[in-house]
């Protein structure tokens, strides 16, 4: 199949367009996807490679600061099918572990390299400005009319539910397009998600985020010096991730509840937050924070459905996890590459469509249910003695490392000892059953009430 030539009327350079007072410019293409992330790249160029007119639109210029920087093993396949591999590698920290500090100064290390099944045994820590620029203009090269600053303000549909055009804005007025499917790969913006009511809390986690980039925090000595490192605090957890260029991205995730103590007091808020476990405590003595502090509030949440007629959400458009075991941009790109096989078949037979994406919606949700499982449970007294003490009775600890290293869809080995786990855990938490309800029901408290506090600043005109 022949490569896609972007039209006059899809150029990039915009020389078709219009000032901003002339009316509205007309495009048509087969595929329009809304973001320009991970999600959005990978999306954009798998389907542009299959023959498909593809335009891309990103809201704002990269690069562009993003958080979520430390990549999972299974990542690794996706960007060596995409030619990005050695790319990603020149611009990121390597990563053979993830480390979990326990009592008395030490840690314990999760390598990759005894997942189960294998694999990359190892990932990558990136900047996500300069990674999520590396995919995007990746894509462009791959024959996708990829746009920045572009702002898609609304879509339209038909009555039986398909986009019937989209309205976009960038530096020379409006653009009106038309797409035989329109990919939402908007994140957390979860553009089509919202106008269409399906974007939900997950009421089974609430949690929000202080974070930003220091420098001078140790590292790790020898193989461990790329470590992602996630310790638990009182409220919460907080993870250490060194990156390129030095510095070292730091973050609390708390309850809102633990949140709203800090009235205005960020950067002091998330230090007294470090300084509350030794582990962090330790390696943050020196350090000096390099950019500013982000806060995001609730922000654990999915979509009701996963498409539609003509439409898809894809990534964090349709939902979004705690990002405890790094796995946001693994499951956002691992969703990418398989919808853009959904779409293709789709858009090459329409009446298989809706067969297509419900199995896709299927297929994704057994797997992210594996992840939901542990972060529900991570702060528990449970999991924290047993993330201190592993085991690997029936490769049990290989099957957590693999579903820490994103080994999680198509991978029965993995799951039936991940099965195992849970007894185990159950097991474990019989055993110290009173300070686990305790703990249990202090964090059914936390949600209670970051849900009420949301609920009367929803009110509050």
């Amino acid at each position: 199949m022949t490569q896609p030539v972007p039209t006059a009327a899809t150029r990039a350079d915009g020389a078709a367009g219009a000032g901003p007072d002339r009316a509205p410019r007309a495009l048509d293409t087969d595929v329009l996807v809304i973001g320009g992330g991970p999600a959005g790249s990978t999306t954009a160029t798998l389907l542009a490679r299959r023959g498909w007119k593809v335009l891309l639109l990103e809201k704002e210029r990269h690069p562009r600061f993003h958080i979520g920087e430390s990549l999972l093993p299974m990542n690794m396949p996706i960007l060596e099918r995409l030619g990005v591999l050695e790319q990603v590698r020149a611009i990121g920290v390597l990563k053979l572990g993830a480390d979990f500090p326990v009592e008395g100064g030490n840690y314990n290390v999760f390598r990759f390299d005894r997942a189960l099944r294998g694999g990359a045994g190892y990932a990558f820590h990136v900047k996500r400005e300069d990674f999520d620029k590396l995919l995007f203009d990746h894509a462009r090269g791959e024959g996708v009319d990829a746009r920045e600053a572009v702002k898609v303000e609304r879509v339209d549909f038909d009555a039986s539910g398909r986009p019937k055009q989209v309205h976009a804005r960038d530096a020379e007025g409006e653009l009106v397009i038309r797409a035989r499917h329109v990919v939402d790969a908007s994140g957390r913006d979860a553009l089509l998600g919202s106008k269409l009511g399906l974007k939900q809390r997950n009421r089974r986690h609430q949690s929000a985020a202080v974070f930003s980039h220091y420098r001078n925090v140790p590292r790790r000595d020898g193989d461990d010096a790329g470590n992602v490192t996630i310790c638990r605090h009182e409220h919460g957890w907080l993870w250490l991730i060194p990156l390129s260029d030095g510095t070292t991205s730091v973050g609390a995730v708390c309850s809102p509840d633990y949140l709203k103590q800090r009235r205005g007091e960020t950067e002091a808020f998330l230090l007294r937050t470090l300084n509350s476990v030794e582990a962090s405590r330790e390696r943050m003595r020196d350090a000096v924070r390099e950019g500013p502090v982000h806060v995001t509030g609730n922000y654990a949440y999915d979509c009701r459905r996963m498409s539609g007629p003509g439409w898809s959400l894809v990534g964090d458009a349709w939902t979004f996890v705690d990002p405890m075991f790094s796995s946001g941009v693994f499951l956002a790109m691992n969703h990418a590459e398989r919808a853009a096989e959904a779409i293709d078949g789709a858009l090459r037979d329409p009446a298989r469509e809706a067969a297509l994406m419900r199995a896709l919606e299927r297929h994704l949700t057994r797997g992210l249910k594996e992840f939901k499982w542990f972060i529900y449970r991570f702060t528990s007294p449970t999991m924290k003695r047993l993330f201190a003490s592993p085991r690997n009775v029936l490769q049990v600890e290989q099957a957590v490392i693999s579903m820490l290293a994103g080994d999680v869809f198509d991978a029965r080995p993995v799951l039936w000892r991940l099965r195992i786990f849970r007894v185990i855990y159950a097991v474990t938490a019989l055993r110290i059953a009173p300070s686990a309800l305790r703990s249990w029901w202090q964090r059914r408290r936390g949600i209670r009430r970051g849900l009420a506090g949301d609920a009367m600043q929803a009110e509050t005109p």
